[in-house]
């Protein structure tokens, strides 16, 4: 069975529920077949002591981008869950924007895995993530 994927302001209504990511200013980049992309600028208040951007928002970016990204492909706002991550960081940024770049590795009836490639806005490399979700029983269908 083949689902509609979200549109593109069906996919921002679901990154606006996500608070922490608005708080951050996480946008909706682009859409692909296989994932999404977002995006952030860095700003003076998401830097570490030393004045880069803390690792938090790396992760926070990927694991927003992840689940979004499986709204998106499943065409519904269905109840989903971070069960693992996994985050490599590969070197420090300290202005512009930075970029979550995810797509679905595999795709189950419960358990979806992805990958996010995290990189700066001169497209280098800063970071991958590989991001476990569930999905969850509609609260309706689980009584």
């Amino acid at each position: 069975m083949k689902t509609e994927k979200l549109s593109a302001a069906q996919v921002r209504e679901v990154l606006a529920k996500i608070y922490f990511a608005s708080h951050l200013g996480v946008r909706l980049a682009a859409l692909h077949r296989d994932g999404l992309t977002v995006e952030c600028s860095v700003r003076q208040e998401l830097l570490n002591s030393a004045e880069m951007l803390h690792g938090g928002v790396h992760a926070t970016l990927a694991d927003v981008a992840a689940g979004v990204a499986l709204h998106y492909l499943l065409g519904s706002h269905r109840p989903i869950t971070t069960v693992e991550m996994k985050i490599n960081y590969f070197r420090p940024v300290a202005g512009g924007r930075v970029f979550a770049r995810a797509h679905f590795l595999r795709m189950g009836a419960t358990i979806c895995v992805a990958r996010v490639d995290i990189f700066d806005d001169r497209k280098k490399p800063i970071g991958t993530a590989v991001v476990t979700y569930m999905i969850l029983a509609n609260r309706a269908d689980a009584s």
